[in-house]
């Protein structure tokens, strides 16, 4: 990279996980660069979160939705940023993504192949998967001279979010939680249903851990209502605080959980950023390729002969790769984890 761009602009991605795991790549331009302004362009949800971020000097919302053209709105954000940014990195692969620091005539812009963007993007490398074999490895590596990326052999660091202890009290009034050690469970997974561990399952869990003298707190966005009502049904000492806590409430309540179990999910990377003990439940996807970034994690994977098989819903009907894993052997391993004395923050 360039050690003289010492204004970096990021075009960050549009999924929750997504954006954490671009933390990654902030951490390590702030380290190479302690001195560069680092801004990122990105769905307004994704406020909250970037606000976590301390290496995040400004957030530059894009308001256009997802799989949205947007043009008139893309340009009105590029001329704000004309003779702002020196280098632009642009994370996601598709062509209108690297539209705004093209049109703001941002001298320097890198990106990978993809979408025809040999126009827009000044270097333009290619992807070789087998190297980068996940993404924060191929987020991290856009921050990198091309050589040192090439080898995939360079430092990660671990997204960490930071933790408002403020927030953190009032929402454990405004909830009513109590003084019970609390376990998350995350039972929604965005990208289809081939991702979720069967919501039968997470109330047996539930049961189990309600019975054992913890609080179940039940995490996700407003379409996770009724999964979280299921969960719930029937049980003492469990909130479905599913479409009621902001992203930014969600950091600190899961921050203030001893452990939770979780589909690989947006929610799963959050937690992981927040120093939780994660137990981390795959199905299509494959733990190789989007592992909680902690070393405090757990995976729950039977690598069955037809998984990962990346789909959305599953091929053949049977959905043995989430089916197959019982509740028996999560439980066990959540009773084997030492119950933690404090908060998981910082």
């Amino acid at each position: 990279m360039n050690e003289s761009a010492k204004r970096l602009l990021v075009i960050g991605p549009s999924w929750v996980g997504d954006m954490v795991m671009a933390q990654s790549l902030f951490i390590t331009l702030k380290q190479r660069n302690p001195e560069a302004m680092l801004g990122v362009v990105a769905p307004a949800w994704s406020q909250p979160i970037l606000a976590r971020m301390p290496e995040v000097d400004e957030v530059l919302p894009l308001g256009v939705g997802h799989g949205e053209f947007g043009i008139k709105t893309r340009r009105e954000l590029a001329g704000k940023l004309k003779g702002r940014y020196d280098r632009a990195i642009v994370l996601p692969r598709s062509w209108k993504a690297a539209l705004v620091p093209f049109l703001a005539r941002i001298p320097e812009r890198v990106g990978f192949l993809g979408e025809q963007r040999y126009g827009l993007l000044k270097e333009r490398r290619k992807l070789d998967k087998q190297v980068l074999d996940q993404t924060v490895k191929r987020f991290v590596s856009l921050g990198l001279s091309e050589d040192e990326a090439s080898t995939g052999q360079f430092a990660i660091p671990r997204p960490r979010l930071m933790i408002d202890r403020d927030n953190l009290v009032n929402l454990r009034i405004a909830h009513q939680l109590s003084s019970r050690p609390a376990i998350g469970l995350m039972p929604g997974a965005e990208y289809g249903p081939a991702k979720q561990w069967p919501l039968a399952y997470f109330h047996q869990l539930a049961e189990r851990l309600v019975s054992d003298g913890y609080e179940v707190r039940i995490f996700g966005g407003p379409k996770d209502q009724d999964d979280g009502d299921v969960i719930a049904q029937g049980l003492l000492h469990t909130h479905n605080l599913c479409g009621k806590t902001g992203l930014a409430d969600a950091v600190d309540l899961l921050a203030d959980c001893g452990q939770v179990v979780t589909n690989d999910s947006g929610l799963m990377h959050v937690a992981a950023a927040v120093g939780t003990r994660v137990h981390a439940v795959y199905g299509s996807s494959s733990p190789a390729y989007t592992p909680p970034l902690t070393a405090n994690a757990q995976i729950h994977y039977l690598a069955l002969e037809c998984s990962p098989c990346f789909q959305r819903e599953c091929p053949l009907g049977h959905m043995n790769c989430l089916n197959k894993l019982d509740v028996e052997g999560v439980y066990a391993a959540i009773r084997s984890t030492p119950r933690p004395l404090k908060l998981n923050a910082q």
